[in-house]
């Protein structure tokens, strides 16, 4: 007998291994099983639909059961299959997956919902003078300029929702190229896979917004960004200054993620490091300046101030104290933002970050040594984690409002965890994207199974009662649902609190919209007040949505 040669003897794994590496296998399986189910619509024994975080168990038994991983001769033969197909491939494939969710999810939410009428009200006002229901100075431009070149193709909800198509596939788009440029493009591929899979920006996609392109434009100016610091002589400042002022128009709300992203830049590599493009700096100030010029002087004249538009968005946040917003982002963070398995990949994100941070300050001391591309981490980890705060402190929170927070630090997570994983990094990123791959029809199906059947009851009362006020000649509706009425009726639409305070043009035609179940709309008493004496017709409209019955009362 000849013993083995010592290399290849290895001590067996302890009981605690043992038992990690069961619960890291049953977790996995049940998240798989689960994320399975539904993507083929099995998924009604979940409360709400909502999945179950099986990965959150699975994946820290795995790292504690680490030693005792060994990858099937198997695996390893498909991964090599899998790494054949060029990147763009599968990038390509990621924006057909995405255009194929949009699709399917049309019918799931058919009506226009009330964040898009308000925007499909005033580009159609642009385009054909129907009077813009729910607008506020308050609002950007850009989403409604956008939709006026769609409706002047079509006039109907399908082209402003064709227009968010386009805007997502171009933030699947840019996410793809930061993300290639930042890490590898396959790790590229996994990020934006992730990014389309997650629950908050996944529930957007159908829909008439600007959240998702905003978050695009954002992108590019992080990757333009690193890009002026990174590449000597590069013009990539005046390009971002650019790009940032498309994004300021396009959502005004980018101003806190911008703050975001110069802080960052600002902590991770030094006033001095900046100060040395200072002429290039000048220029992109010079870039802003002139391309927010229009805005400021507008402001002006509405607000009395520069930034009054900005400060009137603000305002609007429906918080209950200052910070809500934080720390409605502390409770959801990661889980509800990116789901089961974009928040593993999360809090790898988070953990990078950390851990540049740490090499950068121990570099410093003389105790180590950094790594290259250390200060582009930080920069990443802190713009992503400056956003969350700054936005949740003075807005109120919302999954749609920290897109690019989510995409960096997904970035982050993917770098990190193929780092990490060292030889078995194709292993991981496969089975990651194999994984993301099934989770996207799977988060579409709760997003049409649990998100969308809220709005579309409320549509179901709304829509018919619009339509039948919709007459010929000035008309106005008094609702608590002013822009969806506006756009399905074509009357000019207003809240009952705004109607208090002005005075109705003369020959329009006065109507007070009630439901059963209705918002922000009065009592009897207070209707009596509003109608003061004067003769009225009413009207009931039986409806089958969640609002119920409504009654119209029309001033004669």
């Amino acid at each position: 007998m000849t013993a083995a040669p010592a290399a290849d003897v290895r001590p067996a794994p302890s009981w605690g291994r043992r038992t990690a590496t069961a619960v890291a296998v049953t977790a996995t399986l049940a998240a798989v099983a689960q994320t399975l189910l539904l993507s083929v619509g099995i998924g009604g024994w979940l409360p709400g639909w909502q999945p179950l975080p099986w990965l959150l168990i699975a994946v820290p038994a795995w790292l504690f059961a680490r030693p005792a991983w060994r990858t099937p001769p198997a695996v390893e033969r498909a991964v090599d299959l899998l790494r054949r197909i060029p990147a763009w491939g599968y990038a390509l494939a990621v924006l057909a997956m995405a255009a194929a969710v949009w699709a399917a999810l049309q019918d799931s939410e058919p009506w226009i919902g009330h964040e898009e009428a308000v925007y499909a009200d005033k580009a159609r006002s642009w385009h054909d003078g129907t009077p813009a229901a729910g607008w506020g100075t308050y609002r950007p431009v850009g989403l409604p300029a956008l939709g006026r070149l769609a409706l002047a193709v079509h006039n109907d909800v399908g082209a402003l929702r064709a227009v968010a198509l386009l805007l997502t596939l171009f933030t699947l788009t840019a996410t793809y190229v930061t993300a290639a440029r930042l890490t590898t493009p396959r790790r590229a591929v996994v990020t934006t896979l992730l990014l389309l899979g997650g629950l908050g920006f996944l529930r957007r996609v159908p829909e008439f917004l600007n959240d998702i392109g905003a978050t695009g434009l954002l992108l590019l100016v992080v990757l333009l960004l690193v890009r002026a610091q990174e590449k000597p002589g590069s013009r990539a400042l005046p390009a971002a200054a650019v790009i940032a002022v498309a994004a300021f128009y396009l959502r005004y709300g980018v101003v806190g993620n911008l703050a975001a992203i110069v802080l960052g830049a600002l902590l991770a590599y030094g006033p001095r490091a900046w100060l040395a493009h200072r002429w290039r700096l000048a220029c992109a100030a010079g870039i802003l300046a002139a391309g927010l010029l229009p805005h400021f002087l507008y402001a002006v004249r509405e607000t009395g101030s520069p930034l009054g538009l900005v400060f009137s968005a603000t305002s609007q946040a429906n918080r209950a104290y200052t910070g809500d917003g934080f720390v409605y982002y502390l409770s959801v963070f990661p889980y509800r933002l990116a789901g089961d398995l974009g928040a593993v990949v999360m809090a790898a994100g988070l953990y990078g970050a950390a851990a540049a941070l740490l090499r950068r300050r121990r570099a410093r001391r003389g105790t180590a040594a950094a790594r290259p591309d250390d200060a582009r981490r930080v920069f990443l980890g802190a713009a992503a984690v400056l956003t969350f705060v700054i936005l949740g402190m003075v807005t109120d929170g919302e999954p749609r409002f920290v897109y690019l927070p989510v995409a960096l630090l997904t970035m982050l997570g993917v770098q990190t965890a193929a780092e990490c994983a060292g030889r078995r990094a194709a292993t991981v990123l496969a089975a990651t994207a194999a994984l993301a791959a099934v989770t996207v029809p799977a988060t579409a199906q709760y997003v049409a199974h649990a998100a969308m059947p809220g709005p579309t009851g409320q549509a179901a009362s709304t829509v018919p009662v619009a339509r039948g006020l919709a007459r010929d000649g000035s008309c106005l509706l008094v609702t608590g649902y002013e822009p969806e009425a506006g756009w399905y009726s074509g009357c000019d639409a207003v809240t009952y609190a705004q109607y208090r305070r002005m005075t109705p043009p003369e020959d329009t035609r006065v109507t007070f919209v009630l439901f059963e179940h209705g918002r922000l709309q009065p009592d009897a008493e207070g209707l009596e007040r509003l109608v003061a004496g004067r003769p009225v017709t009413v009207t009931t409209f039986p409806t089958d949505g969640s609002l119920g019955t409504a009654t119209t009362v029309t001033l004669r």
